[in-house]
């Protein structure tokens, strides 16, 4: 099992980055929460990673933050939630945030995330409700830092909007309401992802 993975950032269009170690690519699936804090392309980048083995792929998932990859894992062990699913759930609220929706039982706050009914939203606050205590304080361990630079900042910001659930249509249109001029696809997909989510 891969648990860690430190190189050289080669590149990151959202939620996919490269990368290098050792002088071998890894391509790496992040939630937006990891890719707002990332260091500039070409910069050394220390990941914690989730390693999925599945019948028909291997698949990295990397993390800047403990909290984030316990938060994920524990989100796979909900009947009913995919790595996807998990992906949008750390794109769209922070570890403390998400602690304090299953909390509280916000079943309507938690459908805002794409892709999660009301089913899914009411089985998520029943077996996590305990388990997320600790989580928003666990090892809040975010390594990292840097401005990252993508191009094309909105074609980018409706592809990782995609990636995380949302229609091509909805995509497209909440990234052009969220951009401003001078905004980088990290900032457009935050904006978006707070209209979204209405906060």
């Amino acid at each position: 099992m891969i648990g860690r993975l430190r190189g050289i950032l080669v590149s990151k269009q959202p939620p996919w980055l490269l990368v290098d170690v050792g002088g071998v690519g890894y391509d790496v699936e992040a939630p937006m929460s990891t890719i707002y804090d990332l260091p500039a392309t070409g910069k050394e980048v220390t990941l914690l990673t989730h390693h999925a083995v599945k019948d028909d792929s291997v698949v990295l998932y990397g993390f800047l933050q403990t909290s984030e990859r316990e938060l994920f894992r524990s989100l796979l062990k909900v009947s009913g939630i995919g790595a996807k699913i998990a992906l949008a759930v750390l794109s769209g609220v922070s570890t403390d945030e998400f602690a304090r929706l299953v909390q509280a039982g916000d079943v309507t706050a938690l459908t805002k995330i794409p892709g999660i009914g009301k089913k899914t939203a009411e089985r998520m606050v029943v077996e996590l409700r305990d388990r997320v205590d600790g989580l928003a304080v666990a090892g809040v361990t975010r390594i990292g830092g840097g401005e990252p630079a993508p191009q094309d900042a909105q074609s980018e910001a409706v592809i990782a909007l995609q990636q995380l659930g949302y229609k091509p249509a909805e995509a497209a249109r909440l990234a052009q309401k969220a951009t401003a001029e001078g905004d980088d696809a990290e900032t457009i997909i935050r904006k978006a992802l707070r209209a979204a989510l209405g906060g």
